[in-house]
C-alpha cells in the first residue's frame, strides 16, 4: 500500500525544509515547489492527499492556487499558510474553498493534526469511489424540498469538507442544531463524536470545568479527573450553541483554545491537544454584540470565518406540508394522522415567529383533539398573526409627513395589541428592512448602484446592509 502524498508550496527553503522533514516523519511521501507555475506541473500529473501552500509566492498568490485546486481537483484538499495575524487572507482562503489553515509560525503539533484531518477526508473520498456511493440525502435532517433548502443543502455539503470554524445564523427554532449535526454528517469526521453545548445553560461558575474538564482534587466535589467537552469532541465537531450568552471572561478562554488548539483542565499544569471542528449557533446578532461590548471582537473573527444562514419558515411555506408529514409520522405512533385540506391551508398562511419548533408544537397539540387523527383547523388553535408579505414599507413621502404633537398622538393613537408586539424587535427590523431591500434589488434586476438610488442611499451602504442581512445575488 502506497503512502500518502503531498505537495508543500513554499518559496522559503528552510520552511519548506521543515515541513518536510515533520511530514515524513508521518510516513508521507513530498513533493516540494517553490512556485505556481511548479506546482501546476505536480498537480497535472500526481494526485495528492493534500495540497499546503504559503499565500505569498514570486509568480502569484496562494488563493490562485486554492481556486484552481477547488475547481480542477475537487477531492484534493488545499491549506494555507498565511503571515502571523493575516486573518483576513484566511478567511479569503477558507471562502475560496481551503480546507485549512495554518499561521505562521507554524507550529508543528498543529501542522500534524491538521494533516491527520485532511488524510482522513481523503481517505473518505477514495472509500466513496471504491463503494460508488455517498451519504443518503434521507440521512439528513434539514427537511424540504422549496429553493432555500436546497440552496441551503448545497452550501452545508460544501462547508462538511473544509474545517473552517462556521457561524450558524437564525431565528429560533429555525433548526440550527440540525445543521450542524448535517454538516458533521457529511464530514470526514462522521464517525467522531458530535458534541452540543448550550452556552447559556451553565453556570458561569462551572464553565472552565465543563468546557475543559478537571483534574482530582482541583476543587471541593473533583473526586476524579474528568474530560471536558472540548476532550469528549476529540477528533469531531463541537458545537457552542447560544454561543452569545457566553460571560467574556469565559470567552477569552474559549479563544486561546480555539487559536492553540489545545486546552488545560482545571488543576493541571500542562495542556493538552485537541482536534475539533468548531461550529457556533445562535439567534442573536453576534455583530452588533460586538458593538455593545458583549462579545468580543477577536473571538466573533475567529468564530464568523464563513456564515450560514438558516431561512425561517415563513420563507419557505412550499415545505410546510412535507415537514407536516414528517411531524406526525413521528408523533403518530404508528397511527394513521393527516391533515384536512383546510388545515394545511391554514398553516400554510400562517407567520410562524417559532419557527418549525413552533409548528411541531402546533401538530402534536392539534393530534390530541383530532377525531379519527384527521386534523382540522379548528383543531389547530391558530393564534392572531399578520399576514404574511404585508410589512408596511415607509415612502419618502410618508416619511416627510409632520407628526401630530405628543398629545395629539395619545388621544388618536389606539393601544397596540400584545399579540402584535413582535418576539424580537431587531429581528423584525431586520426583517423588514431584508425585504425592502429584495424589492429594490428586483424591480432593478439586481443592478446594487439603481437599487441603491431607488432606496436613496449610497451604494457602500447598500453592499454593507446586504452582507449584513445575508442578500446575496441569484445564481
Amino acid at each position: 500500500m502506497t503512502s500518502p502524498r503531498i505537495l508543500v508550496v513554499d518559496d522559503e527553503a528552510d520552511l519548506r525544509e521543515l515541513l518536510e522533514i515533520t511530514l515524513i516523519k508521518m510516513g508521507l511521501d513530498i513533493d516540494s515547489a517553490a512556485t505556481l507555475e511548479a506546482a501546476r506541473d505536480y498537480l497535472a500529473k500526481t494526485e495528492y492527499a493534500l495540497v499546503l501552500t504559503d499565500m505569498r509566492l514570486p509568480d502569484g498568490l496562494g488563493i490562485e492556487l486554492v481556486q484552481e485546486v477547488t475547481a480542477q481537483y475537487k477531492n484534493t484538499p488545499i491549506a494555507v499558510i498565511t503571515a502571523f495575524g493575516s486573518a483576513d487572507n484566511a478567511v479569503i482562503a477558507l471562502k475560496a474553498g481551503a480546507f485549512d489553515y495554518l499561521s505562521k509560525p507554524v507550529g508543528l503539533e498543529q501542522l500534524r493534526v491538521m494533516v491527520r484531518s485532511a488524510l482522513r477526508i481523503s481517505q473518505g473520498v477514495a472509500s466513496d469511489k471504491a463503494n460508488q456511493k455517498a451519504i443518503a440525502p434521507t440521512a439528513l435532517r434539514l427537511m424540504g424540498q422549496s429553493d432555500a433548502m436546497q440552496a441551503l443543502r448545497a452550501q452545508i455539503a460544501r462547508l462538511a469538507r473544509s474545517m473552517a470554524p462556521v457561524a450558524i445564523s437564525g431565528e429560533s427554532g429555525s433548526g440550527k442544531e440540525l445543521a450542524a449535526r448535517d454538516i458533521h454528517a457529511q464530514s470526514a469526521r462522521n464517525d467522531k463524536p458530535f458534541v452540543a453545548v448550550n452556552c447559556g445553560a451553565i453556570p458561569e461558575a462551572l464553565m472552565e470545568a465543563e468546557f475543559f474538564g478537571y483534574r482530582k482534587g482541583a476543587f471541593t466535589g473533583a473526586a476524579d479527573d474528568r474530560d471536558g467537552f472540548f476532550q469528549a469532541a476529540n477528533g469531531g465537531t463541537l458545537l457552542l450553541d447560544e454561543v452569545a450568552d457566553l460571560p467574556l471572561a469565559m470567552q477569552v478562554k474559549l479563544l486561546r483554545a480555539i487559536q492553540e488548539r489545545c486546552v488545560r483542565k482545571v488543576g493541571a499544569t500542562v495542556e493538552e491537544p485537541v482536534d475539533v471542528r468548531i461550529i457556533s449557533a445562535t439567534h442573536q446578532n453576534l455583530h452588533d454584540c460586538v458593538g455593545k461590548g458583549t462579545f468580543r471582537q477577536d473571538l466573533y473573527y475567529r468564530l464568523n470565518v464563513i456564515e450560514l444562514h438558516l431561512p425561517p419558515l415563513r420563507e419557505r411555506l412550499d415545505d410546510i406540508g412535507l415537514l407536516a408529514q414528517a411531524i406526525l409520522v413521528r408523533l403518530g405512533s404508528g397511527e394513521q394522522a393527516a391533515l384536512s385540506p383546510a388545515a394545511l391551508a391554514a398553516l400554510c398562511s400562517y407567520s410562524f415567529p417559532g419557527n418549525v419548533r413552533e409548528l411541531e408544537n402546533i401538530l402534536e397539540r392539534a393530534l390530541a383533539f383530532a377525531n379519527d387523527g384527521l386534523i382540522e383547523v379548528t383543531d389547530l388553535a391558530l393564534k392572531a398573526s399578520p399576514p404574511l408579505n404585508t410589512a408596511p414599507v415607509l415612502t419618502p413621502a410618508a416619511v416627510s409627513q409632520p407628526m401630530p404633537d405628543q398629545a395629539e398622538r395619545e388621544i388618536s393613537t389606539p393601544p397596540v395589541p400584545t399579540s402584535d408586539i413582535p418576539q424580537s424587535l431587531p429581528d423584525h427590523l431586520d426583517e423588514v428592512e431584508r425585504e425592502i431591500i429584495r424589492r429594490a434589488l428586483a424591480k432593478t434586476r439586481f443592478n446594487r448602484t439603481q437599487a441603491a438610488e431607488l432606496l436613496g442611499i449610497s451604494f457602500r451602504q447598500l453592499r454593507y446592509r446586504m452582507q449584513r442581512l445575508d442578500i446575496n445575488a441569484p445564481e
